[in-house]
This record gives C-alpha cells, sequence and structure tokens, in this order.
C-alpha cells in the first residue's frame, strides 16, 4: 500500500514536470517510439510462440500420408482457448480490428487494458494448434491497446490517444511482417487515421522501431522466400487485369461468406455446442485440406516456390499431385472451404484474424488462375501471379490497395512486379466496392452508424453523442389539463414547447405556443377545452438508441427544427437543429485542428 502511493505521488511529479519541460509534440514522439517498440516485441512473441508450438505439434509428420492427429489438434486448441477467455480473461476478444473501430468510434478510443496480453496468449493457442486465423488481428489489437493505455496514463486526450491507437496497430503490422510501410498505409485505410503533419511523424516512428526489434530478435529475412521468374512483362498485363477483377469477385465471396456463417453460427446459443460443431467442422476440413492448418503460410511458400507436392502434402490429392486437373480442384476446394475454415475457427470460440486467410486465399487465387491460363496455352509466371493474387485478396477485402502494395512488395522484396501490384490491387478494389461499400471490418459497425471515416461530415456526427444534443427542460403537460391551466404553465415556461404526456409519462403529442397564440386569451374557452384537444402529433420521434446519422435524417425528412425523444414510447426531452449545430461546431473545431 505505502509502495503503491509512493509510486502514485512520484508519477503525478513526473507528469508535472514533464508538462512544464517537455512540449506535447516532442512527448507525442517519444511515447510512439515506446509504443513501437513494445508492439514489435510483441509482434516477435506471438510470432515465435505460434511457430514453436506449430513446429511441435507437427514434427515428424508423414508427407505421404494422411495423419489422424489434425482431426484432434484444432479442436483442444479452441478449446485452451475458449476456456481461457471465458473464465480468465471474461471479455470478448474476437474481431480485433473492428473493435479497434469500435473504441475509436463511440468508447473514447478507450481500449481495456488486458488486450495488450490476452490477444497474445489466446491466438497462440489457437493458431499453434491449427486454427485457420491468421495473428494479425490479434497482435493489430495488442499494439492499439498498448497505444491506448499509454495514452491514459499520461492523460492524454482523445485525438491524441487515438493517434497512438494507429501507431500500435503501425508497430504491430510493422513488426510482424518486417514491413513499416505496410503498417503505415494500413493505419490509413483501415483504422481511418489521418495523415497529418502532426501524424505523420508518430506513425513513421512507431512503425520503424517496431520493424527494427522485428528485424534484431527475426534476421533480416523476408515472410516468403520469393525469386523472380523473370522481368515483368508488358504482354501480360491483360492477364493481371483479369486476375484484378477475380480477385475482387473471390474477396467478395470471402467478405459476403465470412459475415453470413458468422451469423448462423451466431444462432447457436450454448457455448460449448459452438464449439463442439465449429471445432468438428474445422478439424475434417483439415483434415482433408492440410493446407488449411494454420495461418496456412507454408502453403504460399511452396506455391511460391511452384512445388506441387508440399501443396498436396497430407491430403487425398497427395497420389495426384503430378496431374494438373486434379491440382486445379484441389485449389478450387481450397477457395472454396478456407472461408469456412476461419469463420469457424473464430465462431466456435477460436482468437484470430482474416489477414492471413486473405493472404492464403490470395495465393491460391493467382495460382489457380497461372495454373489455369497455362493449360491453355498461355505462359504466365505461376510465382508472379501467386504473389500479386496476395495483394488483390487483400485490396478486395480490407479496401487497403496501398496497404496490399506495400505489403507484398515488402514481406516477399518483390518490389519488380509494382505495376501488376497496382493494377491488380486497384482493379480488385474497385471490383469489390462496385458491389460492397464496406469491408469485412466495419460492416457491422457501419450498419449500426457506428462507423468513423474519412468524411469529415460522417465522422463528426459518428462522434456525436445524442446525450449532448438532448434537451430536458420542457415543462410537461397532462392530456386532460384544461386551456385555463395550460396558460397557467407557458407563464412560467421559457420554451414554446410542452409536452402532453399520459398518466404512464407517455408522449401523446405536443402543444406549440404559436399554434395556440390567437385562443390562450380568451377566457371562456379555459374551462372547457382540454390539452388533448390543442396538441398536435409530431412528425417523427427520435429513439433513445438511434445514432446521429438517424437523427438527421429525421430532421431532413420532416423538415422540424424540434423532435421528441421517446424510450419504450415515453418521453425523455427534445432534440433541436441549433443544439445539433452548436455541439457539431465544437467537435468538427476538436476533430480537425493539428
Amino acid at each position: 500500500m505505502i509502495l503503491t502511493e509512493l509510486a502514485s505521488k512520484w508519477f503525478s511529479r513526473f507528469i508535472v514536470w514533464r508538462v512544464r519541460n517537455i512540449s506535447h509534440r516532442n512527448f507525442l514522439i517519444i511515447l510512439a517510439m515506446v509504443v513501437g517498440i513494445f508492439s514489435g516485441l510483441a509482434a516477435v512473441i506471438l510470432k515465435n510462440a505460434i511457430h514453436f508450438l506449430h513446429d511441435f505439434l507437427t514434427e515428424g509428420f508423414d508427407l505421404t500420408d494422411w495423419n489422424y492427429l489434425y482431426l484432434l489438434y484444432p479442436m483442444i486448441g479452441i478449446f485452451i482457448t475458449f476456456l481461457f477467455v471465458r473464465y480468465v480473461v471474461k471479455d470478448d476478444i474476437s474481431h480485433g480490428v473492428t473493435k479497434i473501430l469500435y473504441a475509436i468510434s463511440k468508447k473514447d478510443s478507450n481500449l481495456k487494458s488486458h488486450n495488450s496480453f490476452t490477444s497474445v496468449i489466446a491466438s497462440t493457442f489457437t493458431i499453434g494448434f491449427g486454427g485457420s486465423v491468421g495473428a494479425e488481428a490479434p497482435i493489430v489489437l495488442t499494439g492499439a491497446s498498448i497505444g491506448s493505455s499509454l495514452g491514459r496514463l499520461f492523460h492524454m486526450n482523445y485525438k491524441t490517444i487515438t493517434l497512438l491507437i494507429g501507431c500500435g496497430a503501425a508497430g504491430a503490422i510493422a513488426g510482424i511482417f518486417k514491413a513499416p510501410m505496410a503498417g503505415l498505409m494500413f493505419t490509413v485505410e483501415v483504422l481511418m487515421i489521418d495523415l497529418t503533419v502532426v501524424s505523420i511523424v508518430p506513425l513513421l516512428l512507431a512503425a520503424v522501431c517496431a520493424a527494427s526489434v522485428a528485424y534484431f530478435f527475426l534476421g533480416e529475412g523476408a515472410e516468403f522466400t520469393f525469386m523472380l521468374e523473370a522481368p515483368f512483362d508488358l504482354d501480360n498485363l491483360p492477364f493481371y487485369v483479369i486476375l484484378g477483377i477475380v480477385g475482387g469477385l473471390v474477396s467478395l465471396h470471402m467478405t459476403w461468406s465470412t459475415l453470413y456463417l458468422e451469423r448462423r453460427m451466431g444462432k447457436i446459443q450454448n457455448p460449448y455446442v459452438k464449439w463442439l460443431f465449429g471445432g468438428l467442422v474445422l478439424s475434417i476440413l483439415i483434415f482433408i485440406f492440410p493446407p488449411l492448418y494454420g495461418e496456412g503460410y507454408d502453403t504460399i511458400t511452396a506455391m511460391l516456390s511452384g512445388n506441387s507436392d508440399a501443396i498436396v502434402a497430407n491430403s487425398i490429392f497427395y497420389s495426384f499431385r503430378h496431374n494438373n486437373v486434379a491440382i486445379l480442384v484441389f485449389l478450387i476446394l481450397i477457395l472454396a472451404f478456407k472461408v469456412v475454415a476461419s469463420t469457424f475457427t473464430n465462431a466456435s470460440g477460436g482468437v484470430g484474424g482474416i489477414f492471413a486467410p486473405t493472404l492464403f486465399l490470395g495465393g491460391v487465387t493467382g495460382y489457380f488462375l497461372a495454373l489455369l491460363l497455362n493449360s491453355f496455352g498461355a505462359n504466365l509466371p505461376v510465382s508472379h501471379f501467386t504473389l500479386v493474387g496476395m495483394a488483390a485478396l487483400m485490396s478486395g477485402v480490407m479496401h487497403a490497395p496501398l496497404t496490399a502494395i506495400f505489403l507484398i512488395a515488402e514481406i516477399t522484396n518483390g518490389y519488380a512486379l509494382f505495376i501488376p501490384l497496382i493494377t491488380v490491387s486497384a482493379i480488385s478494389f474497385l471490383t469489390n466496392k462496385y458491389f460492397e461499400p464496406h469491408t469485412i471490418y466495419t460492416r457491422r459497425l457501419a450498419r449500426r452508424g457506428e462507423l468513423i471515416t474519412h468524411q469529415k461530415d460522417k465522422a463528426v456526427l459518428t462522434l456525436m453523442r445524442l446525450n449532448k444534443v438532448l434537451e430536458t427542460d420542457f415543462l410537461t403537460v397532462h392530456e386532460e389539463q384544461t386551456l385555463g391551466e395550460l396558460v397557467k404553465i407557458i407563464a412560467k415556461a421559457k420554451r414554446n414547447l410542452f409536452p402532453v404526456l399520459n398518466e404512464e409519462r407517455k408522449l401523446l403529442g405536443i402543444v406549440i405556443l404559436d399554434d395556440i397564440r390567437e385562443i390562450m386569451f380568451n377566457s371562456e374557452l379555459y374551462a372547457t377545452t382540454k390539452v388533448k384537444h390543442l396538441m398536435t402529433v409530431p412528425p417523427a420521434f427520435i429513439q433513445t438508441g438511434d445514432n446521429m446519422d438517424e437523427v438527421m435524417k429525421k430532421f431532413e425528412d420532416t423538415g422540424a427544427w424540434n423532435l421528441p425523444v421517446v424510450e419504450d414510447g415515453k418521453y425523455v426531452g427534445f432534440v433541436s437543429k441549433s443544439k445539433i449545430f452548436s455541439v457539431y461546431r465544437r467537435v468538427l473545431i476538436h476533430f480537425t485542428e493539428d
């Protein structure tokens, strides 16, 4: 107790000293570097833990035969994760990127401190035991939580904490992939952190610090070993255009199928039944299609090197590994079932992200298309299409073409393929966005109007809260009161609106002063005219659960200047356009100032 009080006292003194001696901008740079270093360390720990567990469990597997342990490992890993989350963490830590976006939009960028380590532990068991998901979303949540926690520790404001969340996310991606530019682009495109003069330097420093930590502990090699088969051939550009379109369509398949399967699994109420059903389906799929085991990066490496033996290892297709048609059929089935495997991994209790499944599906898409076209006489470099296909899926699924371009170039040293990377990423993005305006991360939030965007008007409305514009200083009247009683109430009122309530305080209508001005001084009507004869029904009602987008739409549709707010029909207060505009201006100034 004494030590705690002493530490708190010294920390308070440090805060005062910092304010006096270190400018906000310089201290922000220091914090960004600290966040980057710790995010990089977390990425290294997670990556090594997953690889160690994966190698330990699969050591000695015979590549030429089935391995029945595939039926057991995924269920064990998800069950351990489920128990850890349910009885130790006691909080939902899935959908890491969506959780970050929600925190930025609706929780003042406040992420729970336990997210700084719990996602690392949970995803290690899920992925290490074969869960068909990626480690990227958990590590991004970890990095973002580190940034949020440090920002709150030093009493930073909302904008600074949000920027530190971006630094943590950039550091996490830069650390796990050794790709600093991809980390920066991910923060801008996916988390939608604006690049300004103030934010660019902290984000870059966090990404570079995290990547440096990863290089120090993991060496200088790229994530995937890639040898350029031949220089980029302009004659192949039409085929890359085809890959962009196909990639956009496959990314739609991934987004829509994932969300559909999540909804179906969400209808299973019993968590143990959900684990048993989802884990069993996942295990069977992995047993039949071993490339679905874990992140799938070994399969991507095999495709980049053209090693078809490794692609179909441990599967029933192994004996047909030299049959081109059989390989194509195998790849189609992989494209269909990878989404099922990754969704069921998370839905049944595992913790992981869709980053790695996206790269995996992209690699398979590019590899499949190149093999298919080559079987009809084309002479396409299969490894190039595998690599560029990864960018296509990432660009489509995440609506992040710049992240896709820089990530693939950085993790494979494939800088010589910038032209096809840019071409395919742009076309895939446009194809997907034509059918689906939201990413797989943001669609849930967008439906509820809880998504921050780069559009300032929508971003500011998202940050606004209904309770901040709610006005409750209206005098209420009862439907059975007389005009005479109403006039006495009007004499005391400061507003010209009077909500009419019944015995249960349900809002029946409103009395507007301008509507009764001509009769309110006619004393002959005081005893015979009742409030219920004078009231009018509002053109619309605002519910307490409405977001500000919905509120503004009701004002636009009705042309009203004041609308009542109700909860289960009971009167709560009023919202006025003038109040909204006043709060909007304050939030806009806070949101846009550097």
